[in-house]
């Protein structure tokens, strides 16, 4: 601390004690009985306050930002010039809407500030409690309507949100844990998401589509998006999440992740369910599996997350079972692997018998290697505890082959003229997954048969 604690001198007859840090007729009016106090102001002390404020102005951020660790007493000078009229109107940039700001230079730019910005006020409440330092912070930021969930008339086109992530990640960066907790709980009773939440994940799949946009961009662009360490973006997820039953969090973990409509950035609660999708629409869902799956993860095990992704298969219905698969391949081997591995000791066969013939399906069209199937399939078997079991289940997969192709035949055959080249194109690509699988399998065999 700089505040010369014990250096005060006795006043001169008839003079009265000025209150440190205020000013008087328009200039600084510095502690009387401090001498440390004026020696960190330096050349300082001798400006009026107007001009010292016409100073920072000239400075940019980041200068202010290391202006404010020189001393306990400049820091609090910066603090009164950050809640001036001219301070607010010089930090708190809110040129967020624009046609072509997202990715543009001055979106960046923007970034760049708010980054800044986090960082000076980091500095300037350094030795205050972590709930004063929030307070500080809220207040300071509080008139800015686009950094509030609701602040914002169009906030799928709005840089505010983001801007509050990068503000929020640089404050909290290299805070402990139990600070973080605050931070968070602080942010949701401020924003009241709780409620909200509670409203998106028991209310019927759509039915409060602008209310889900709204939790979407929020957690994702201020509590989720901006953190370098993968430690960091499980914590707050996990912070999101485990306040909920498993039911809600997979719900909750595809308003959040789940696909969108890029026109109106809606959740597309019928997609996992009504056909086949692609790649990009899975993305997220499953980073955020692998997330909670990966060690940096603390507060979950592999049970929790397997029982997760198995709750997440039925939101808002059951999904086709190539989405399943889909999901799988992206998630990773060992999520993969040990969700298999789950079916397989719990006696589901036919189940998992599905679930390889659609991995193999998904690996043709995807353009995977057929290899990774097969090899998959193989450390499944030897999860099973007899010789029967495992038998029973190579002869599931093979029934399984073969009732896929003749529905998907009986489709075409039947189909109209609409969806006839879907279904060939379909019945094409399975015909090959099967071929390819057993031509693996047949490769596998003759090298084992080989070395011997």
């Amino acid at each position: 601390m700089s505040s010369g604690a014990g250096s005060s001198q006795p006043c001169p007859a008839g003079h009265k004690h000025r209150r440190r840090g205020r000013c008087s007729g328009g200039s600084w009016d510095p502690p009387a009985t401090d001498s440390q106090d004026q020696a960190a102001l330096g050349q300082f002390q001798t400006l009026p306050l107007e001009i010292f404020h016409m100073v920072l102005n000239y400075l940019s951020v980041k200068d202010i930002s290391l202006l404010s660790v020189v001393s306990k007493t400049l820091s609090h000078h910066l603090i009164h010039y950050i809640s001036t009229p001219a301070g607010t109107r010089r930090l708190l940039l809110q040129r967020f809407h624009g046609p072509e700001l997202p990715g543009s230079s001055e979106a960046a730019s923007l970034l760049e500030h708010y980054r800044s910005l986090g960082l000076l006020l980091k500095r300037c409440t350094l030795l205050l409690p972590t709930r004063d330092r929030l307070k500080y912070v809220h207040k300071v930021l509080s008139e800015v309507s686009c950094f509030k969930l609701n602040g914002c008339a169009s906030p799928l086109h709005c840089m505010g949100l983001r801007c509050y992530g990068v503000f929020l990640q640089i404050l909290t960066a290299g805070w402990d844990e139990l600070e973080c907790h605050r931070v968070f709980n602080f942010l949701w009773e401020l924003s009241n998401l709780a409620r909200k939440v509670q409203t998106v994940v028991s209310s019927r799949a759509g039915s409060a589509r602008k209310l889900e946009l709204r939790i979407r961009l929020y957690c994702r662009r201020v509590l989720l998006t901006h953190w370098i360490h993968r430690s960091d973006s499980a914590f707050w997820l996990t912070r999101i999440l485990k306040p909920w039953p498993i039911v809600n969090q997979a719900r909750l973990l595809y308003i959040i992740f789940g696909p969108a409509s890029p026109l109106d950035g809606y959740v597309v609660w019928q997609k996992m369910i009504e056909r086949p999708t692609d790649e990009t629409s899975l993305k997220g869902l499953a980073e955020a599996i692998k997330l909670l799956y990966g060690t940096e993860a603390r507060e979950w095990t592999a049970d929790d997350v397997i029982s997760l992704v198995d709750e997440l298969s039925v939101v808002p219905q059951e999904w086709l079972m190539e989405n399943n698969a889909r999901l799988l391949l992206l998630s990773g081997n060992n999520i993969c692997f040990t969700f298999l591995a789950s079916k397989a000791v719990n006696g589901r066969a036919v189940e998992l018998a599905r679930l390889i013939v659609f991995m193999a399906l998904v690996c043709e069209k995807d353009f995977y290697c057929m290899d990774w199937a097969v090899k998959m399939m193989q450390k499944v078997c030897r999860v099973f505890s007899t010789s029967w079991e495992r038998d029973n289940f190579l002869q599931c997969l093979e029934n399984a082959f073969a009732h896929m192709l003749m529905d998907m035949l009986q489709s075409v055959l039947a189909g109209g003229h609409h969806d006839e080249d879907s279904s060939l194109l379909n019945l094409f690509h399975l015909v090959n997954a099967q071929a390819n699988f057993h031509k693996e399998i047949l490769c596998m065999a003759m090298r084992s048969y080989s070395s011997t």
